[in-house]
């Protein structure tokens, strides 16, 4: 049976790993046990496809097609050769069973509980509707589910390794339930091939490809769909026979789950296909007491087991209809789930069967420069049972002993994060050794820590540079209709006055530079920029009024739509830390109180804060970012700069420095150790990357990110350094932290070496050579300091100041 795969032009098209620092000796440390388990993953592969998975104990039922033909009884034989599941022997198993003190929880503090201030508006309506959902704000609009509850709802949602859209009746199943589809590496599809690196220009998984549909007999054309208790990595999907109904199956979806589970109340279940079953079989014995199991060999070669459980003791029996479809005898109330044999884990998913995620609680801690992040799955179904949950590479690299034996042989491919390796166990924690503790305002190296002596020479050539730029005017600079051009214009002054204090030594000059950017900054603090903010109460955030006034649904990058915002803010949270560095008098409750709303907005790290979701922007699932707000997309969340994701985090880092928020401070650092970690595996590239396809790492950097693909574009052109640029920007002391120095050289000989960065033209020819002073800073330095250095090169975002002063550090 031939197969189709469904692959829209907007997923073609969009409109729009190395360790840390290969030289950071803490990293190196854990180096042996990263080999170790390198070479216990390698081993881990699926049986060879001439082998029938199938045990000895399935029973054969028969597939009854809708042609005249004969009945078919497709039966099979064969043997399993599943591995047994990896489990921690001892007292370590149970991480409770501990006598150490329990280090405070990072997480578990609010930044604030009040309502935003009163300058800031409140909206009660906006120009997204919340569809189907149920319950009060805030709500996660840059949320893995976002689909769900945008547009027509029909676009997926990608839970890692699955992905699962509600299908609408539409597709080759015709079911009104929630399709589930995963993909293997050899269904990507690739770009074209560029002359120049040859790599492919965009990778992407195919969509629509509705390999499994659990449904309901009832659901049909009136069938709503809802949504409840949205949280940072987890929600409940409800489908109802109509809008005035109560769910006949809810779906509660957690990132990383190890089964689709559907949990019935009073439905008569439907699974379906639309790639047609081959084979159906029940297990004669259970995998468990009470738990029902059928295996479902699919015509695309793949095996999906089937689970169900009933709390009241209801059976569960199917009924094939035909090749596409298979019915309970009768109303069900109790969970049906679905798992993808990846050919090797059968023993391992029966064994983690009948129990699920409800939801994730994230808690962390630090010591020293150690710092610990944890995930803690509440769980439904049987409760003795533990849960099968797949982490992504960043996370298995950074498990705990603990955790680490946790995990099985079954791996699964993602969609754009590489293999997916299974853990059986009810909670996961992560460890980042070696967190950025010292790193201040000043250039930082992972290594030498930070560098505040600059030599008499190069001070001398670069303070007619500050004096010159600090003479310009902040304030017409930072007057913009945006916010995200406005915060930069902030963050570069904020930068030229710290360099003026604390590396030229100029406590004068400092002085007057950071008068003109108080000023400056008092138009947004007392929110009387261009577009003011208003308090979105519909969603629960901090937005600019741009679309309100202007009706233009993509003012200002999207930030009505939640687009970019830990970008926007993050400008201004870095600046506000170097005004509060360096004039403590100026932290008033009033100016504290107006950065800490874009903290919140962007980064709450509690629920009980009720005016903000939890971490709008970073994914603690995925150790990133997403910037894409409330608009539906084919192909997930993206997000396009991976620097100035950075840079929030960064920014936060300081931020709560300066106002003596140790928590705040904390979640900083540990958030640039994950961000560290994941854009090194998934965004940054270089040669020996076993992530990303080999057909892709070539590109060096990801380009724009999705959920779904990568494309090396953005979306604002396709000239190769606003490609490779837009993950430099800004040059700032994380830098060096998330752009190791193999991979700086490696990208820089791939595409702007022997003269090519010179043939760039306007501020991305600084932006590349600011990057270049990362590993080369003589030769940045001779760049910026040559006689005839136009100041078109320097980005309005930025200064000649920080980067002569970056340069004269490392020099």
């Amino acid at each position: 049976m031939r197969l189709f795969w469904v692959l829209t032009l907007f997923q073609v098209s969009p409109g729009l790993t190395a360790w840390l620092w290969p030289s950071n000796h803490g990293i190196r440390s854990y180096r042996h046990r990263e080999l170790a388990r390198r070479a216990l993953q390698d081993k881990y592969s699926p049986i060879p496809a001439r082998e029938d998975p199938r045990p000895k104990d399935h029973q054969s039922i028969y597939i009854v097609t809708n042609s005249s033909g004969p009945v078919t009884n497709c039966t099979a034989e064969g043997t399993s050769n599943a591995t047994s599941i990896l489990e921690p022997p001892g007292p370590e198993a149970n991480p409770d069973n501990t006598t150490m003190p329990r280090p405070t929880d990072i997480f578990g503090t609010p930044i604030a509980t009040s309502a935003p201030a009163p300058m800031f508006t409140v909206q009660k309506d906006h120009p997204v509707a919340r569809a189907g959902v149920i319950g009060p704000v805030p709500i996660g609009t840059n949320k893995f589910y976002a689909n769900f509850f945008l547009g027509k709802q029909n676009l997926p949602t990608f839970v890692h390794p699955y992905s699962v859209v509600w299908a609408q009746g539409q597709g080759a199943s015709s079911s009104w339930g929630l399709a589930i589809s995963h993909t293997e590496a050899n269904q990507i599809t690739y770009g074209q091939v560029s002359n120049e690196t040859g790599a492919a220009k965009y990778f992407l998984n195919p969509l629509n490809v509705q390999s499994i549909c659990l449904s309901a007999q009832e659901l049909g054309s009136q069938t709503a769909l809802t949504t409840d208790n949205l949280l940072q990595q987890s929600v409940n999907v409800n489908l109802q026979v109509n809008s005035k109904s109560k769910p006949i199956v809810t779906f509660p979806l957690v990132q990383g789950m190890g089964f689709v589970t559907a949990i019935y109340k009073g439905g008569t279940p439907v699974i379906g296909t639309g790639i047609f079953f081959k084979t159906v079989t029940k297990s004669i014995k259970g995998p468990k007491p009470g738990v029902t199991k059928y295996t479902l060999y699919l015509e695309d070669g793949k095996v999906w087991h089937v689970y169900a459980y009933s709390e009241k003791g209801d059976t569960f029996d199917l009924t094939v209809v035909n090749n596409k479809l298979a019915k309970a005898q009768k109303p069900f109330d109790g969970i049906i789930q679905v798992a993808k044999d990846p050919g090797n884990a059968e023993a391992i998913i029966d064994a983690a069967s009948g129990a699920y995620p409800i939801n994730v609680t994230l808690s962390g801690s630090i010591s020293g420069t150690r710092g610990t992040y944890s995930f803690k799955f509440k769980k439904g179904g049987l409760q003795n049972t533990k849960l099968l949950m797949y982490a992504l590479p960043h996370h298995y690299d950074a498990f705990d002993d603990v955790t680490y034996k946790s995990m099985t042989p079954s791996k699964l491919q993602t969609t754009t994060k590489g293999m997916a390796v299974g853990v059986v166990a009810d909670s996961w924690t992560m460890v980042e050794p070696n967190l950025p503790i010292s790193m201040g305002f000043a250039p930082w190296d992972p290594v030498d820590g930070e560098k505040k002596v600059l030599s008499e020479s190069t001070i001398n050539q670069i303070s007619p540079v500050a004096v010159n730029e600090t003479a310009q005017d902040v304030s017409q600079q930072s007057d913009q209709d945006s916010m995200y051009f406005g915060g930069k214009a902030l963050a570069k002054f904020a930068g030229i006055c710290y360099v003026a204090n604390d590396l030229l030594k100029n406590k004068t000059l400092a002085q007057t530079g950071l008068e003109k950017l108080q000023v400056a900054f008092s138009r947004f603090s007392t929110n009387r920029q261009q577009y003011p903010l208003y308090y979105d109460s519909a969603w629960g955030g901090l937005v600019s009024s741009a679309t309100y006034k202007t009706g233009n649904n993509g003012a200002d990058f999207g930030n009505t739509f939640y687009n970019d915002h830990h970008f926007h803010y993050g400008y201004f949270i870095y600046a506000a830390s170097i005004i509060g560095y360096l004039d403590p008098s100026w932290l008033t409750k009033k100016n504290v109180d107006f950065v800490n709303t874009m903290v919140r907005d962007i980064a709450n790290p509690t629920p009980t804060d009720k005016y903000f979701p939890v971490f709008r922007n970073f994914d603690w699932y995925h150790g990133h970012s997403w910037a894409h707000g409330l608009y539906e997309t084919a192909d997930g969340k993206d997000q396009e700069s991976s620097s100035e994701d950075a840079m929030h985090a960064y920014a936060i880092k300081m931020w709560g420095k300066a106002i003596k928020d140790s928590n705040m401070e904390a979640r900083g650092n540990l958030m640039l150790g994950v961000i560290a970690r994941s854009l090194n595996r998934y965004y940054l590239y270089t040669d020996d990357n076993k992530v990303q396809p080999p057909e892709f790492v070539g590109n060096k950097v990801a380009g724009i990110l999705f959920e779904n693909k990568c494309d090396h574009t953005t979306y604002f052109g396709s000239n190769i350094e606003y490609i490779q640029g837009i993950h430099m920007i800004p040059l700032l002391p994380s830098t060096k932290l998330t752009r190791p120095a193999n991979f700086v050289k490696q990208e820089w000989a791939t595409y702007f070496d022997n003269g090519r960065a010179d043939n760039v033209e306007g501020g991305w020819k600084g932006i590349l050579y600011a990057n270049l002073a990362t590993v080369d800073p003589q030769a940045a330095w001779k760049f910026f300091t040559q006689k005839d250095f136009d100041s078109s090169w320097v980005d309005g975002g930025a200064s000649l100041t920080w980067y002569m002063a970056y340069c004269a550090a490392f020099m």
